[in-house]
């Protein structure tokens, strides 16, 4: 969750873990008010060989039909869109490394972007993409992949990118991951990623941010 989970201990809000591929079961709807879906090295379209994605889809679907908050985070983003009828795809190239992010003329006009760089860089891992729900804002794009994040009735958001990273989490990302650092046109070297852990902190700015306006 990385700085997701430094933001909730000190605004008091307590937070519970559901592993879905552990067989956990998420807790009763009524019983929490925000649903925060993280990433995966897995597709959507896997459910035949993740058996525990169906009741992850079931859980979601349930949370936005009863208007919880809800937040999904690479894997988690795709899988919010799926719920919501979107299709979800292999993209023509990985996104993997610091790239930029640009915000659309109708993520312009959003009050949750109130104030972020029209143009900023953001860490990437995803190899997938998603049409954009029906509904739906667009609000960032990149230059590899067209739907970047879409806000869905002002409390439902998916970010394809990751403001939450930290340094420890992009080096567990990257431990985890080696193999897939080729360094091609939209995959950075390890060296590189190492390079721009800057942008960590510009990151978790906007992710407070983003947070911050879910809250009201």
């Amino acid at each position: 969750m990385g700085c997701i989970k430094e933001w909730c201990a000190i605004h008091g809000h307590p937070v519970t873990f559901t592993r879905f591929y552990k067989n956990e079961f998420l807790p009763k709807t009524e019983d929490f008010d925000w649903l925060i879906v993280m990433g995966g090295p897995m597709g959507v379209y896997e459910d035949e060989k993740y058996g525990w994605l169906f009741r992850e889809k079931e859980a979601i679907k349930m949370a936005i039909e009863q208007n919880k908050t809800v937040l999904g985070v690479c894997l988690g983003s795709q899988l919010v869109a799926e719920v919501l009828g979107a299709r979800v795809y292999k993209n023509p190239e990985k996104e993997i490394g610091w790239f930029d992010i640009m915000m659309t003329e109708q993520g312009k006009k959003v009050p949750l972007l109130n104030g972020m760089q029209p143009v900023s860089k953001v860490f990437h891992w995803h190899g997938d993409t998603f049409d954009l729900p029906q509904n739906a804002i667009p609000v960032f794009y990149s230059e590899a992949c067209k739907n970047q994040a879409f806000l869905y009735k002002d409390n439902v958001l998916g970010l394809q990118f990751h403001f939450e990273v930290t340094e420890q989490s992009i080096m567990a990302m990257i431990e985890n991951g080696k193999q897939e650092l080729t360094g091609e046109r939209t995959i950075q070297t390890e060296k590189e990623i190492l390079s721009l852990m800057k942008y960590v902190e510009s990151s978790n700015k906007a992710m407070v941010q983003v947070l911050d306006y879910l809250a009201k």
